[in-house]
């Protein structure tokens, strides 16, 4: 609260530069874990995953049988960072720390742009206490700076996207964020039917625009593999359904329940598409319904898709995080720091894919807790106005939200 109110007298300057500096602290605190951590499995499997593109390219690779490492599940915009990455490393960098740069890198940028999402939404001091806390988020800290993976970087693609679209009014640039984001991890596709809808309301030439951005990107990472290897790039990326672990969600609570193993089966194979299916319609409904929050509406989907998912990895906490963030601090600092503590006690387990007692009773509060900040999200939603938000004037010392912007009931206290 004491930081919200001293925030009321700062002009939009002043509240940037505070969280750019509080990003820029938890960018190094990710790098130096990066550095001085091995990290789990992951890190070696990415690593195989490099060597192996640099040996058949990032095109190739879908089709190769590659021993002793799992499927390549990821888009193919990963294989080209993978190639770049592992070029890096023959100057010295060791590829442990480079595979976990692109998304702590990620994370400083997002905390930025949580900020500039929540001052056209709520006050200042709300926004500082938000992009603040994308920045120090233990949940966040352990899935990018100790794990890595791509998770953050796709999920802060798909933000900005929704940020482009209706709060700087640059379609163009939104449908190449968008492409950019299920290029790098095909998770975000929930919430592209959601941006397609509010880009068609604003208009032809905004849908046009849109469309142009995302097809011109999409035609460039996604044109040559799917002329190439269509079929193995749907097998190993678009009909990727996660382990068979029985550690989150839906999954765990219908193991802990003793439901029929035919059940459980049905839900982790076939029947996970419907869960996907009801958050790209909640993702369409709440755009309807208020298009200019589309951004809290991208945050609420990605939340909404690890709620009902039925595959379980630590990295997938990275999922709903800084959305939360962008639904208000108290929602976003809940979910970040139940899930960290349950990120951190995994990741110090004798293996992040093998969940101790404690992990999953932390797991299973943890899903609690993001049912609970997404019930405050979609309320918070519907509570706003359909407005546009506006531009507050750079200058201004009190920023707010536009009167017809501002939702009637703020969930940061």
């Amino acid at each position: 609260m004491g930081i919200r109110m001293r925030c009321e007298t700062w002009n939009v300057p002043r509240a940037r530069a505070v969280v750019l500096i509080a990003a820029a602290a938890g960018l190094l605190t990710r790098m130096l874990i990066a550095a001085n951590m091995r990290g789990p499995a992951d890190v070696h499997i990415f690593r195989g995953f490099a060597h192996a593109i640099v040996r058949y390219g990032p095109i190739r690779i879908y089709e190769q049988p590659l021993p002793g490492l799992p499927v390549y599940n990821h888009p193919p915009l990963a294989g080209w960072m993978l190639l770049g990455l592992n070029k890096i490393s023959e100057l010295g960098i060791p590829f442990g720390t480079l595979i976990r740069a692109p998304a702590s890198i990620a994370d400083f940028f997002c905390a930025l742009l949580v900020f500039e999402i929540v001052r056209r939404r709520a006050s200042l001091g709300a926004a500082v206490a938000c992009g603040t806390g994308v920045a120090a988020s233990p949940v966040l800290i352990a899935t990018s700076g100790y794990h890595g993976n791509t998770d953050a970087v796709a999920i802060t693609f798909a933000l900005l996207a929704g940020h482009l679209l209706v709060d700087r009014r640059a379609p163009l640039a939104a449908g190449v964020a968008a492409a950019l984001a299920i290029s790098v991890k095909f998770i975000p596709v929930v919430v592209i039917p959601a941006l397609f809808v509010v880009a068609l309301r604003a208009g032809r030439p905004v849908l046009l625009r849109f469309t142009a951005g995302f097809t011109a990107l999409f035609a460039l990472v996604w044109g040559p593999v799917l002329a190439t290897v269509p079929k193995n790039l749907e097998e190993n990326v678009l009909e990727y359904a996660g382990g068979g672990f029985r550690l989150w969600g839906l999954v765990r609570f219908a193991d802990l329940l003793g439901l029929p193993d035919s059940f459980i089966t049905f839900i982790e194979g076939d029947g996970h598409f419907l869960f996907v299916l009801a958050c790209v319609a909640a993702g369409i409904l709440l755009a309807r319904l208020r298009p200019a929050q589309l951004p809290v509406v991208v945050g609420v989907t990605m939340g909404l898709l690890l709620l009902l998912s039925t595959a379980s990895a630590l990295q997938y906490l990275t999922w709903p995080a800084a959305g939360l963030f962008v639904v208000g601090f108290w929602p976003g600092a809940a979910y970040s720091c139940v899930l960290g503590v349950t990120a951190v006690l995994g990741y110090r387990g004798r293996s992040a894919v093998r969940w101790s007692e404690t992990v999953l009773h932390f797991a299973e509060f943890g899903w609690l807790v993001l049912a609970a900040a997404l019930a405050v999200g979609v309320r918070t939603i519907l509570a706003a106005s359909p407005d546009r938000p506006g531009e507050p004037p750079a200058g201004e010392s009190r920023v707010t939200a536009p009167r017809t912007a501002r939702p009637t009931g703020s969930t940061v206290n």
